[in-house]
């Protein structure tokens, strides 16, 4: 049985559905040491924000499968190596959605109208009123930098108190935008015209001290910002050096460059900063939600099925996966069957996706064709995850092509390689109930089933050489289950493809190539 590890607090019902499955350890608070001395053994790990899984972590996790992170960032997980070593990474983009959101309103109406502050005045036994007059939201500018599910919930929410939206994202359509309220600018203009300013991105090499000591001295003096996305995207001494200064109004954060927070100029400050310890997702429904999530990932991916929300996966989306499944298996089929024909080292691989099939997200149909090129050589080191990384490093050149005009087939994929073998080439399609065929081999013709084990010749279409092959593999006792040719001209060239019951042996393939009239052959194991 597989085992998970849990080294974060999670909600009790993701234990359960990951005990379905697997033998479950939680074991939280552990050393960087005693996480590296036990990850060996387990399957799965799934983990919150305490965790952090680092390049050691992932090389000492021989078994590791899958990664889940019970939230949506996933910084404190090295996703680079994690790919490297065809290990899923998984996240919960949606389960706190509404609760980091709502903190993010909270926080907002916090700052403005000093609640925190206030509340502690009061409960000291001091009345004060004077000092804590606050501002209103209704028709003030709110600039959302990230219009994801999350900076379209808190724009929503905005929009409905009343406040003007800019934004900017610049994977956002307008269309979207003004669906939302919003208009989109740049950053700079966003900074510059803001009364709030809420940050919804992920921390990533360029979002790192966003908001840093010049992108303040853009913003209004009354200016007010609000940060519950992730830690490192404010740049903290020089946000606390412009409160101090007076050069804006306010700031709430619930995220920290280093957590728990430490020594910091930030927890120095007045009544101008509301800060929280990372409270976003913090809400028993977020909490169930991101539980049940990820576990119900980890789950599926032990029992051999897609993960929905993989982040080291490009392309492979539920709605995409669903739609795309039958051709993958047709990409990864075709890419198995030429690497072997082209042999050895690989240099480059064209894919042309031609038909209906050309309309479609080309980028998963790749990975799928990379997995199956590699993984004759590779064996279960190659997987979706990591097949683009290792096809890279093997220096393969991959070139992709469209071309919706070519009508053989509601949809085909064409695949070249060239290596040690020279160039090969092989097209199929999917006939009624997504069944595979292989429909030429090398520009030949043919209209084959792919098969375990199979034969492939190149001959001269002459009397006589299909019925030598059949005897000299009958004399070897070797079975043939089906046959076709596949020729241009008559008495040209042509192609044999046999499919045959057991691996062929090296000394039945070398006396087939003595054959007179056989120019090649070459056997494929699927």
């Amino acid at each position: 049985m597989p085992k998970v590890l849990v080294s974060d607090p999670i909600d009790q019902v993701g234990i359960d559905i990951l005990s379905q499955v697997a033998q479950v350890d939680v074991k939280t608070d552990l050393t960087r040491e005693q996480l590296v001395e036990i990850i060996p053994a387990y399957d799965a790990l799934m983990i919150r924000s305490g965790t952090r899984v680092t390049q050691e972590v992932i090389e000492a996790g021989t078994l590791l499968k899958i990664i889940g992170r019970a939230g949506v960032g996933v910084d404190n997980v090295d996703v680079t190596a994690a790919t490297r070593k065809g290990i899923v990474v998984v996240n919960s983009p949606e389960g706190n959605t509404i609760a980091a959101a709502e903190h993010t309103i909270a926080m907002m109406m916090s700052l403005s109208r000093y609640i925190p502050q206030a509340n502690e005045l009061l409960k000291g036994g001091k009345w004060d009123r004077k000092n804590y007059t606050g501002v209103e939201v209704y028709k003030k500018t709110l600039g959302v930098v990230g219009l994801g599910k999350i900076g379209a919930h808190v724009a929503t929410v905005a929009r409905a108190m009343g406040m003007k939206l800019l934004a900017f994202d610049p994977f956002i359509s307008n269309e979207r935008a003004e669906q939302l309220g919003c208009h989109l600018v740049d950053l700079d203009v966003l900074f510059q015209e803001a009364d709030y300013i809420t940050l919804h991105i992920p921390k990533t090499s360029e979002t790192a001290n966003l908001i840093n000591a010049a992108a303040i001295a853009k913003m209004k003096p009354t200016a007010r910002i609000i940060n519950c996305a992730r830690g490192g995207i404010i740049d903290e001494a020089a946000l606390a050096d412009a409160l101090k200064a007076g050069k804006i109004a306010g700031a709430a954060i619930d995220v920290f460059e280093s957590e728990p927070l430490g020594e910091s100029p930030l927890k120095a400050l007045g009544k101008e900063i509301v800060l929280t310890p990372h409270l976003g997702a913090s809400t028993e429904e977020a909490q169930v939600n991101v539980a049940i999530d990820v576990a119900e990932q980890i789950r599926d991916v032990l029992l051999g099925l897609p993960a929905r929300s993989a982040v080291n996966i490009p392309g492979l989306r539920p709605d995409v996966l669903e739609q795309l499944k039958p051709y993958l298996q047709l990409a990864e089929t075709l890419g198995n069957l030429v690497g072997q024909l082209a042999g050895g080292r690989i240099e480059s691989l064209n894919i042309g996706l031609r038909g209906e099939l050309a309309t479609n997200q080309s980028q998963p149909i790749v990975v799928a064709a990379l997995k199956g090129l590699l993984s004759h050589a590779l064996q279960e080191r190659v997987n979706y995850v990591n097949a683009s990384i290792e096809a890279k490093e093997r220096g393969i050149r991959v070139i992709e092509t469209r071309d919706a005009s070519v009508k053989d087939y509601a949809g085909s994929l064409h695949l070249s390689a060239k290596g040690a073998l020279g160039e090969h080439s092989v097209t199929g399609a999917l006939l009624g109930d997504n069944e595979i065929r292989v429909t030429s081999v090398d520009d030949f013709p043919v209209n084959v089933p792919p098969n375990r084990y199979m034969l492939f010749t190149l001959h001269r279409d002459v009397p006589g050489i299909i019925g030598k092959i059949g005897s000299l593999l009958g004399s070897f006792n070797v079975n043939i289950a089906s046959m076709q040719v596949g020729r241009k001209i008559v008495r040209g060239d042509a192609v044999m493809v046999l499919s045959i019951d057991d691996p062929l042996p090296e000394d039945v393939l070398n006396e087939i190539k003595k054959v007179s009239g056989i120019r090649d052959a070459y056997t494929v194991t699927l």
